[in-house]
């Protein structure tokens, strides 16, 4: 490699980032997950489109399990501990009982599909299960956030997707190694998974700890710390022999609900970075497949991806929503939802890489092919069935998409909140959202034009509300716009209390 082979390559990297950010708008407005756009990039510059030969199995390992950390870290900060806690029992469930499920129904699939044509004996066939069971943390982060679905709903799929590469990953590489199988294998896989949790929770806390006591000279550099934390946990996992994965997810979680320095600043960060792991990892894996062999994966893998979808998917979710009682319209909601993305297919490089042979290599080219497909449909019809099952959360403002800045000096946050057509916060005086002690409305939008705050003003559907709360008011100052939001002026009245409020 010399010189002016870096600079081309510094160059193509930075064209193709500003392609893939083209594609994110792209995507949004034709109804695709962008993450396709971004694999189709890839078949674009590789060996049979533009011609940049790229072969290396190792290397594309190593740097999508990369990749993955970096995703589940921006995940894992993004995700609010409030909404998870009341799923916490569902998620786990997700990501343990279904797995073991999903594991064995699309391995029995697999086996009776395709056993006898690419002479799959039971261990191989299970492998394939394990490789098609984990969700993809960046198909349902990018999918999911943008449907608006019932936050238990929302934050169990999120939960799921988020704790299940530890369990599968740890499965595919036993399935995938080729020694025997022993009966302490299922202890194995608990103590990694305990003490990864284990490992991440002690660097989320001790981390947290340190970043509020800790004067670094710079703003910037916070975010820096925090995302070295969360890739320490994983490194610490690994060499401790637990779940890398799992103290990844765990550690970013403590972190991004602690009340750390600049935390708009590193949830921004940690935003762009997940951003940028995405478009890379699913670049580099178009970069790798040869689309020349993939027509022959074609019909097995549209088989073996509506096994998946119709059978297993259903299956596992059902056993795991058991002791839940959850109704049959978010069972089946939940059961669409199994987005899968670039998980699978870096898992599927997992026995190539420790096999090399013809079965492995078909497994890559039939997961492509399941992963292409079914992320086009899902994806696209996610809000469709949504709407069908009835799952929407109507009339709540927007995450509240909360766009959290923090007033530093203040240890306040300012909430963005649009007003839905369908909420009954339409009509209500400012006077009578009656929000918590210190919360303030700042700032009304209507129109593109600002509006007088006063407390006469009456709320229209389409306003944009700045509320400047405390941060130890934040979740009641959520839960009250809410109640006001599904019950209206009157929403105390009919059971819709949110938190107590300021009289």
């Amino acid at each position: 490699m010399d010189l002016d082979t870096v600079q081309r390559a510094f160059g193509l990297s930075s064209l193709v980032l500003l392609v893939a950010l083209i594609a994110i708008r792209l995507s949004r407005r034709l109804g695709l997950p962008s993450l396709l756009l971004y694999l189709g990039i890839g078949l674009l510059l590789g060996n049979r489109g533009l011609g940049i030969e790229f072969s290396n199995t190792i290397l594309t390992e190593q740097l999508g399990l990369a990749a993955l950390v970096f995703i589940l870290a921006e995940g894992g900060l993004t995700t609010r501990w409030a909404n998870v806690r009341p799923v916490l029992g569902l998620g786990a469930a997700l990501a343990t009982v279904s797995v073991v499920i999903s594991v064995a129904v699309a391995g029995a699939g697999v086996h009776l599909l395709l056993g006898t044509h690419l002479g799959l004996d039971w261990r191989t066939s299970l492998l394939w299960g394990a490789v098609l069971s984990s969700t993809d943390a960046a198909a349902v982060f990018s999918v999911l956030r943008g449907v608006g679905v019932k936050p238990r709903l929302g934050a169990a799929l999120e939960l799921e997707s988020g704790l299940n590469d530890a369990p599968v990953v740890i499965t595919v590489l036993l399935l995938a190694g080729m020694t025997p199988l022993r009966w302490t294998d299922p202890l194995l896989v608990i103590y990694e998974l305990l003490a990864g949790a284990l490992i991440g929770a002690a660097v989320g806390f001790i981390g947290a700890w340190g970043l509020r006591r800790g004067a670094l000279p710079a703003a910037g550099l916070y975010p820096l710390a925090t995302i070295a934390l969360i890739g320490g946990a994983y490194a610490a996992g690994q060499y401790l022999h637990a779940s890398g994965f799992l103290a990844t997810y765990v550690a970013a979680v403590i972190l991004g609900n602690s009340r750390l320095p600049h935390r708009a600043s590193t949830l921004s960060f940690a935003e762009g970075f997940g951003w940028i792991a995405q478009i890379g990892l699913f670049v580099l894996l178009g970069l790798y497949v040869d689309p020349y062999e993939l027509p022959a994966a074609l019909l097995p893998g549209a088989a073996i991806g509506l096994l998946v979808l119709v059978v297993a998917r259903p299956l596992s979710v059902v056993a795991a929503a058991l002791p839940f009682r959850m109704p049959w319209r978010e069972q089946a909601f939940l059961s669409w939802s199994g987005l899968r993305g670039a998980v699978p297919i870096v898992l599927a490089l997992i026995p190539l890489m420790l096999r090399g042979d013809a079965q492995s290599r078909s497994m890559v080219n039939i997961i492509v092919v399941v992963v292409v497909i079914y992320t086009l449909v899902q994806g696209t019809t996610l809000p469709w069935v949504a709407r069908k099952l009835d799952v929407i959360a109507l009339g709540q403002a927007t995450e509240i998409q909360v766009e959290a800045a923090p007033l530093e000096e203040m240890k306040a946050l300012v909430l963005q909140v649009t007003i839905p057509p369908a909420s009954r916060m339409h009509g209500v005086y400012l006077s009578q959202l009656r929000l918590p002690t210190d919360a303030v409305v700042a700032l009304i939008v209507r129109d593109a034009l600002p509006v007088p705050v006063a407390p006469t003003v009456r709320l229209q559907a389409g306003d944009q509300l700045l509320i400047v709360t405390p941060e130890r008011n934040r979740s009641a100052t959520e839960r009250r716009l809410r109640a006001v939001s599904r019950g209206g002026a009157l929403a105390t009245w009919f059971g819709e209390r949110g938190d107590p409020a300021r009289t």
